[in-house]
Formats: C-alpha cells, structure tokens, sequence
C-alpha cells in the first residue's frame, strides 16, 4: 500500500513539473518583463529595439574604455608652480576620434556652409565668414611664413595636416554640425529619409537632429516628402485605432548617434597616456615612457622594423628641411 501512494506521489510531481515546464515563458524580447505586455506589437502600444547589440561606431571615432588613472604631474615639482597636482580621476568609456580634425574635414564644413548658407547673401554672410579658421596664426615677427598662411588649410598637400586657427566656439559648432550630417545619414541608410536630399540642402529645408527628435515635421522645412518616403525599409504600422507608427525614427530606436563634442581635459589626458597593458582591473597604475607599448621609439615589428613610430627630431632645432 505505501509503494502504492509513493508511487502516485511521484506521477502527480512529475505531471505537476509537465505543466510547469510547458508554461509558456514570459521573458521573451518582445514582451515586457515588468508587466508581461506585448512590446513592438502591430496592434501598436510599446516600442523599442528589442534587437539592439552596441552603439555602432561613429565614423573616424575609436573607442576608448574607461578606468581609473592619476591626472596631472607625477614628476617632482622642482619649480614648486602646484599649478598640476596629481589627482585620481576616474573617466568613463567614451570615443574619440582617432586623429586631429584635418584640413579636409573642416573644408567639408565650410562647403557645406557656403551651399547652404551662400555668402553672397547679406544675411548669410557673417555665418560663412564666422566659421573661416584664423590662417594668420601663421605669421610670425621674426620668420617668414606667408606661404603656411596661404596655403595650409585649402591646399591638397596639406589635407591631413590638423586644423589650425580654430576657436572653441567653431570646435563646437564643427562638432554640432558633424552631429547633423551623422545623424543623417544614418536616417538616410535606415530609410527614414528620401536617399540624397541631404546634397540638395538649403537654408530652409535642412537636417537638425534636435529639431527632428522634438519635432520631426518640421525637419527640411516640413517637407513631408523626404521626411515621410514613400517607398522604404521602415517598418511603418497601423494600430487597431488607425493611427500610424514607426513613422519617424527616436531616441528608442538606437539609430541616432549621440551628439560629438569637445573631450574633457580628463578625457584627453586620459587618451593621450594610452595605458592599454598597464590595466589592473578597473586602475591604470604606473606611468608608460611613450603612447604606444614598448620602451623604444622604433617599431620592433618584422614588417616595418626600423621606423619611427612618431615625428622625433634628430636633434636640435626644428623640423625645417627634413622630408
């Protein structure tokens, strides 16, 4: 008798575990976890990219991960100036980009600029000649430079030479800009912008990632057509009220890229010691002779054994004569 009711204890756990096991699960990416509703439903309610992996990298950015390191003079202080005392400083993982703002790259801004906002126009006038880098930066009292200030920043010999003669309010509105001209891309290859409007630009129909964020019908002026294509790969819906969805693209969606701007002192400080193999877990400790890894300042590599691995004088004096 006791086998007997042992052994039906046993078939009603295993039934009882049946059921449980085939109880349908609720964490699925598409229902909430919060409050079981369905999320990216056609019948509408909830959206979001369910399906986002990472923050893809902006164009000409690296990605930089953060830590903990020692900002400021970690040398003895033989002038006792205090004006650079050591402090830990702890610097979260951002991009940055992997060169200098170049020539070519600010001369893309200013023909984006003369296009947009013509000079020739009395009312455009001052926002192109605002934006123009100071070229007599190059001028010097005691040395002849007329040739640098004439040629630096539009010749082609000098397009990946950095920027110079730049002021901080053109840094930023260079990096506003560039924010732009991302943000539309990336809308554009998504399809929630007609492909090539952006060449066709004016001062009245043109992309402003704020405006399309906060109001995207106003975008381009509110013209509906390149804002609202027609033919795309958008999954735009109908909900049950009639109402359409997924028209235009949000922050939830993962496509617009976050704005660029001017790294922090710590930031740059931090990027510029590149102390990838001297990382203990989340703290840099110690201090690298040179950016890169190793005690030399020639490449040790078979394939290019010998090379400077940085612009290094000779010796005395300036770079002038050497090719």
């Amino acid at each position: 008798m006791k086998n007997v009711v042992t052994l039906r204890m046993m078939l009603v756990l295993a039934l009882s575990l049946t059921m449980f096991g085939c109880k349908k699960s609720t964490s699925s990416k598409n229902s909430s976890r919060a409050t079981g509703w369905k999320i990216n439903a056609k019948e509408g309610g909830f959206q979001y990219n369910t399906d986002f992996k990472e923050q893809e990298t902006a164009p000409g950015l690296v990605f930089i991960e953060g830590g903990t390191f020692t900002m400021g003079k970690v040398q003895d202080d033989v002038m006792h100036d205090w004006n650079n005392a050591p402090n830990q400083q702890h610097v979260q993982s951002f991009y940055m980009d992997e060169t200098e703002v170049t020539n070519m790259m600010y001369l893309e801004y200013l023909d984006w600029i003369k296009r947009v906002y013509p000079p020739s126009e009395p009312g455009f006038k001052a926002i192109y000649e605002g934006a123009l880098p100071d070229t007599l930066v190059w001028r010097n009292r005691l040395g002849y430079s007329e040739m640098m200030v004439e040629n630096y920043l539009r010749h082609p010999g000098y397009a990946e030479y950095p920027v110079v003669g730049v002021s901080w309010i053109q840094a930023v509105e260079f990096a506003n800009w560039r924010t732009d001209r991302v943000n539309e891309l990336y809308l554009e290859e998504s399809g929630y912008l007609v492909r090539d409007a952006k060449i066709a630009a004016t001062s009245e129909e043109n992309f402003n990632t704020d405006t399309y964020l906060s109001a995207p019908r106003l975008t381009y002026g509110g013209n509906d057509s390149i804002i609202n294509p027609e033919r795309t790969r958008r999954r735009v819906q109908t909900t049950a009220a009639g109402d359409t969805i997924n028209v235009y693209a949000s922050r939830e969606t993962g496509i617009i890229s976050p704005k660029y701007r001017l790294p922090s002192e710590a930031e740059w400080e931090y990027a510029a010691l590149g102390l990838s193999e001297l990382r203990s877990y989340n703290v840099y400790r110690g201090r690298k002779k040179y950016p890169w890894d190793g005690q030399y300042t020639r490449s040790g590599k078979r394939s290019i054994r010998g090379d400077q691995l940085a612009n290094f004088k000779q010796g005395k004096g300036d770079y002038g004569g050497i090719a």
